[in-house]
């Protein structure tokens, strides 16, 4: 790839096309009245928050956020959806969060701060009860819901949704334990319904395994994480919808390429050795490219002496360490590298592609890892 690029050393290009259509699928398989929830935490999956929600606002009901500063970020960049925030939101981050922004509240202290700012603020915020029906990370014991309804209605908070998380959902072929949730969610629903007099209007308990694999999850929202970008939760999930429905019918695009250029080329003789620590080695006279981007960048140092980029359609290896701004690629193979020429970290490049679930694999982690940890400061430019 030799074509034009932006005025940076590095960018992340968005393939609004992509994200249309990864949207589309989950709209095929959600039962009809269940409205989409797209989780645009951590920037988006390292896809840029502000740039992503721009594509996906015409097609999408609600944004799931982790922060009350996700929350506001997006409420500046125009978006009015409603938004449901995920995470603690502590008693000084309230500010210019409006009754369209729902909170779910997994803990008593979450909802006494709830509490606190509506007596500030007059503003009487939507809450959604996370249920622990499994995952023992957050959520009220369904042992203790009861009670836990009961001091929210005597508090006045307006309760508006129950919701779960399942805990191994993703990682296996077996899925047993999420069965087991799904029947705890359904008993603290049935709990919530008596307390409340009413069913609540927010129901929800899919992530993007859930919303691939069970209907029965399908209540009155899904929170579609990191496969609206396009990436399956993990081989398991993947392979439990093949297993089922067989290898065609929800073929996921993934939506982000990462660029950016050689920045230097470097000639070594046979026998020099390249980088921090001396960890390679050249067996003949070799001509190395420098690549202006590095693991502050989120370019995992793992991936020294692991990973390849491509330049002019061809895959070239990185060799020594990756460095905190730069590393090393060999491009001896390659005719006629210039200074300048882009190169592809993530993304197609004539015939070849980089995976992100390559680089997690040689990284030691998952792909939702890698893309979180994408910097901010990258540009995200859209591809229509």
């Amino acid at each position: 790839m030799t074509d034009s690029h932006p005025s940076s050393t590095q960018w992340i290009e968005l393939d609004a096309a992509a994200i249309a259509h990864n949207i589309g699928l989950f709209r095929s398989v959600l039962a009809e009245d269940t409205q989409l929830l797209a989780v645009v935490k951590a920037n988006a999956y390292g896809h840029g928050l502000e740039a992503f929600a721009a594509i996906a606002a015409d097609r999408v009901d609600w944004f799931g956020v982790h922060t009350a500063g996700e929350a506001r970020a997006l409420r500046h960049a125009g978006i009015s959806h409603p938004i449901l925030i995920m995470g603690v939101v502590p008693p000084g981050d309230f500010d210019e969060l409006d009754d369209g922004v729902h909170l779910l509240a997994a803990s008593r202290s979450a909802l006494e701060w709830i509490g606190d700012y509506r007596q500030r603020s007059g503003i009487r915020l939507p809450v959604h009860l996370k249920v622990d029906t499994g995952a023992k990370r957050q959520g009220f014991a369904l042992s203790r819901l009861d009670d836990v309804l009961g001091e929210a209605l005597a508090q006045g908070h307006e309760v508006v949704g129950l919701a779960t998380h399942f805990a191994n959902i993703e990682d296996t072929l077996e899925h047993e334990f999420a069965r087991t949730q799904l029947d705890r969610f359904r008993r603290a629903l049935h709990l919530t319904e008596d307390r409340l007099g009413e069913t609540p209007r927010w129901i929800h308990a899919a992530c993007s395994a859930a919303s691939l694999l069970f209907r029965e999850t399908d209540f009155s929202l899904a929170r579609v994480g990191i496969s609206i970008y396009g990436h399956w939760p993990s081989r398991e999930t993947r392979l439990s919808w093949i297993l089922e429905h067989g290898r065609g019918g929800f073929d996921l695009q993934p939506t982000l390429s990462w660029r950016t250029i050689v920045g230097q080329l470097q000639r070594v003789s046979k026998g020099e050795t390249v980088g921090y620590g001396r960890s390679w080695t050249a067996l003949r006279d070799t001509t190395l490219a420098v690549i202006p981007v590095g693991y502050a960048d989120g370019y995992s140092r793992a991936l020294g002496n692991r990973a390849r980029v491509l330049i002019r359609g061809r895959e070239a290896p990185v060799v020594g360490r990756v460095c905190m701004n730069i590393f090393m690629v060999d491009v001896t193979d390659i005719p006629a590298v210039e200074v300048g020429d882009v190169v592809t970290l993530i993304g197609a490049d004539n015939e070849v592609a980089i995976r992100v679930e390559d680089l997690a694999r040689h990284s030691d982690t998952i792909n939702y890892e890698f893309l979180a940890r994408l910097s901010p400061s990258i540009p995200r430019l859209v591809r229509t």
